[in-house]
């Protein structure tokens, strides 16, 4: 057999027996709940603060500014709300077009979108799977066009607004290098962290780069608040603006309901954020676990011709939110997704790419998006829950 060429049962064996006995089958990513998680949701219900305007929102907002080196933090319903807030603050205006990379999951896409603004796709790098510098750079050399204090694209005339590389399955991109070419171009950075809480790029947590970063607590991610998001900032006028935005844009009084301008019901419930601190305290514990899960997976496919981990970039320490695996050959891509879920393996493939869905079909792209392609042609992402990894 060709080296490139994966033996599927063998591989599938090789996995499944990473896997802690008794743990199959495997979700993709599951929530986990022990620890404090019910007596924090017990003591928010005993309150009757559920709502947004509870104490355990502030608690949690200034535990996750904490956890990811930031001075302001604002907790919102969903990561999706925190990217178009985010976009929002940072002058994002309808025409706009904001670079973004074609790999990426749709919520990055759609907050460009809910802002009238247009994602501009870009290729992503093979060490981080995320937003590849070098075809930024060439790109935005190839088609800017100074226009005062804007930048514009010289083929579509609009305003480039803003970057926003993606943390894809936990790990940090290039975000040092980005900083500079954004400050190079005078665009601000926005670092969708979604998936990143708990990873480090040159020891600094993920979402302390950008002028601003946002997270996600869905039900998948590391950390899960049933569904909710953070936007963080250093940026003290940035921050006030954010939370009179998500909160309505409703001027603060004892009893008049007074709004200033369209606002949005964005912050996230009392509810959500006591479980989302009791969760929390656990995320070095959950971050251990699945990097020994990522281990595991590692040393199975050292074994496995035809099939490599995808591994943590240079200069990072990952959360592996999603492990994932590379095939050599894309043709046996569907074969080895049908064998693994057979084992009770539920494996699934990268996001659709942007440029291939029809809200996006027409998209202004860089040159080439032959990394991005690649790489969501032939990555496999492995079951990755905390609770899979062998004591």
């Amino acid at each position: 057999m060709s080296s490139d060429v994966l033996d599927i049962a063998a591989a599938v064996k090789k996995l499944a027996s990473v896997i802690a006995p008794g743990a199959l089958p495997a979700a993709l990513h599951e929530p986990e709940f022990a620890g404090s998680d019910k007596e924090m949701l017990a003591a928010c219900l005993d309150s009757g603060w559920v709502s947004y305007a509870g104490p355990q929102v502030r608690e949690f907002e200034s535990a996750l500014a904490r956890t990811c080196g930031r001075k302001h933090c604002i907790a919102t319903v969903s990561g999706t709300a925190a990217l178009h807030a985010a976009l929002l603050v940072a002058g994002v205006e309808r025409g706009d077009e904001v670079l973004i990379p074609a790999l990426t999951f749709i919520a990055t896409a759609n907050a460009v979108a809910y802002c009238g603004a247009i994602p501009h796709l870009l290729d992503s790098a093979p060490e981080t799977l995320g937003l590849d510098p070098d075809n930024l750079v060439q790109t935005l050399r190839a088609m800017v066009l100074k226009d005062g204090k804007n930048i514009r694209n010289k083929n579509t005339g609009r305003r480039i607004a803003a970057i926003v590389p993606v943390h894809v399955l936990g790990h940090p991109t290039d975000d040092v290098r980005l900083a500079e070419i954004a400050k190079l171009y005078d665009l601000p950075l926005i670092v969708d962290a979604t998936e990143s809480l708990g990873s480090l790029r040159d020891a600094k947590p993920a979402g302390s780069f950008g002028e601003l970063s946002v997270l996600s607590f869905n039900g998948n991610k590391i950390v899960t608040t049933g569904g909710g998001g953070a936007i963080l900032t250093d940026d003290d006028a940035i921050a006030e603006r954010l939370r009179h935005i998500t909160t309505t844009a409703k001027q603060a009084h004892k009893w008049a309901f007074v709004h200033d301008e369209i606002g949005f019901n964005y912050r996230m419930p009392n509810l959500n954020a006591a479980l989302g601190l009791a969760q929390l305290a656990r995320l070095n514990d959950f971050v251990a676990r699945k990097r020994r899960l990522a281990a595991g997976y590692q040393d199975a496919c050292q074994a496995l011709p035809g099939l490599a981990f995808v591994s943590e970039p240079a200069g990072t320490q990952s959360n592996y939110w999603l492990n994932a695996v590379l095939l050599r050959r894309l043709e046996q891509r569907d074969r080895m997704l049908e064998a693994l879920h057979e084992a009770g393996l539920y494996a699934r493939p990268l996001w659709e790419l942007m440029h291939r869905l029809p809200m996006f079909a027409d998209a202004p792209r860089s040159a080439t998006l032959a990394v991005a392609e690649d790489l969501q042609a032939r990555i496999l992402c492995l079951p990755s829950s905390p609770k899979l990894a062998t004591p």
